[in-house]
């Protein structure tokens, strides 16, 4: 199985709900790897402001910042590898790297919009 390993920038929160307006692709890397983990994939998201010191021990991770500055994050890697850096990986390419499809879309029933009992809203 691959593994995925994302290093944000320094920010407040992994979500971009913590600040004076919500930053969508942040949203979307949440939900994403929230559908993701739900199917068993190992992904994790490493925060330079909380945890500088994974930054400092990965050395791919460590000689790119070295060598590019910290404007090269976000970094992707898959398995180990650097697979993109100063943008999140679409869901595209995500879906791509695992050869899955990422739905991250709540189910709804057969027949139904999904609004409530009543019907559609």
């Amino acid at each position: 199985m691959k593994k995925i390993e994302i290093f944000d920038p320094a920010m407040c929160c992994s979500t971009g709900v913590c600040g004076p307006s919500i930053d969508p692709e942040l949203m979307r890397m949440a939900t994403v790897i929230n559908a993701l983990k739900e199917k068993g994939i190992i992904i994790k998201r490493h925060g330079l402001s909380s945890e500088p010191q994974d930054f400092i021990s990965n050395k791919v991770i460590s000689d790119i910042i070295q060598e590019e500055g910290a404007d090269i994050l976000p970094i992707t890697l898959l398995d180990g590898e650097i697979a993109k850096t100063k943008s999140y990986p679409t869901n595209e390419e995500l879906s791509k790297w695992l050869n899955i499809e990422i739905n991250t879309k709540p189910a709804r029933k057969s027949g139904s919009c999904g609004c409530g009992p009543k019907g559609c809203c």
